[in-house]
């Protein structure tokens, strides 16, 4: 070996005379600043030859000189360390920069971050438009199966095994928190709290209230009454394929499905989403309160109430608020699902809870 390493060495030394330097200026020219002018992501496919990965780097941009990195490489007997696989290469890095990085095997990770609240069918096919992924997905998990994160991968990883990694995580998660929950929560089981908690995801994005939201839905259960949330008659309307691109009108309340909490009492058969940990957490331990109802606050919040006279108060300022919008804000606002009360035509009490259009 070390006699092959002393012939590159004079090889390396006859490239140099043939391109009329000496052996310290083509050692310079293979550690000085490549062509890249950005950094960009490369694939080495398994069993190229150095000559190969040398010509490949080449036509990418990402080397000058294909003989210079081949006798550079082979100077110092890394030729057989070179790895395949995807790696990202920072702009102006030299010949031997990128001879370190290939040889390294710390190939470019790629990332595909899931938003709480997605339906599973909507991360299928987040997943089908990620780059690097290859495969099919054999089938739409279940709603709540699956937990959002960002999740990291290399290019060929197929889109199962991401589905596959989603689910043990949501599995472990719950493993832990349900080992957690507060000794007077109302859940049979460790469902019905993930369905719940699917609820809360879709109700508000601000961590601060997932807690008091989920309280106020554990209230209701406690005195019968429906849960009346809109996230859940948006489900019905739509069959769980959100979107919903509308308004709610006051007709979608009283749609008989058996996930439109205005017209069931109880929780609906299953989660209408993956919640994250924290919609997961707050409803294993919520906090301790009275109130019953909740109603937008015009902020993005949420304002809380004990008493349906309260709450009627709470709507009223809610409408104002509404009806004092500028331009502006109602052109920002026109991706959002909003319901302005009738409140004598609707049974038990009307949370008007605005809802996002858009996935969180």
């Amino acid at each position: 070996m070390r006699r092959s390493v002393i012939i590159y060495v004079f090889l390396f030394i006859f490239l140099t005379s043939l391109i009329g330097g000496s052996v310290f200026s083509t050692y310079k020219f293979f550690i000085e600043e490549g062509p890249l002018t950005t950094r960009k992501e490369i694939f080495i496919e398994k069993g190229m030859s150095l000559r190969q990965i040398a010509s490949f780097l080449k036509k990418e941009g990402v080397i000058e000189s294909p003989a210079i990195f081949t006798f550079g490489v082979r100077a110092q007997n890394k030729s057989g360390a070179m790895k395949a696989g995807e790696y990202s290469i920072p702009a102006r890095a030299s010949a031997k920069m990128v001879m370190d990085i290939l040889t390294g095997g710390q190939t470019y990770i790629r990332r595909v971050m899931i938003p709480e609240g997605l339906t599973s069918a909507q991360i299928v096919n987040l997943l089908g438009k990620a780059d690097g992924l290859i495969g099919k997905i054999s089938e739409v998990p279940k709603n709540g199966t699956l937990l959002p994160e960002t999740y990291y991968y290399s290019s060929g990883d197929t889109r199962q095994s991401i589905i596959v990694r989603m689910q043990n995580a949501m599995n472990r998660t719950l493993e832990e928190l349900w080992g957690q929950r507060s000794s007077d929560i109302p859940f049979k089981n460790i469902e019905e709290a993930v369905t719940l908690a699917s609820i809360v995801e879709k109700e508000t994005s601000i961590s601060a209230e997932r807690k008091h939201i989920a309280s106020v839905f554990l209230n209701r259960l406690e005195k019968g009454m429906r849960l009346q949330s809109d996230p859940t008659v948006i489900y019905a309307v739509t069959n769980g394929n959100l979107p919903l691109n509308r308004k709610l009108y006051i007709k979608d309340l009283r749609i008989q499905h058996p996930y439109n909490t205005y017209v069931i009492y109880g929780l609906p058969p299953g989660p209408i989403a993956n919640p994250g940990r924290e919609s997961i957490e707050a409803v294993l331990n919520p906090i301790k309160s009275k109130d019953i109802y909740f109603v937008a606050d015009g902020t993005g919040g949420h304002v809380f109430a004990k008493t349906y006279d309260e709450h009627i108060e709470n709507v009223k300022k809610w409408r104002e608020i509404l009806r004092n919008k500028t331009a502006r804000e109602k052109a920002s606002q026109r991706k959002k699902v909003q319901i302005i009360p009738e409140l004598p035509d609707l049974p038990d009490t009307y949370q008007n809870i605005e809802q996002t259009n858009e996935i969180k």
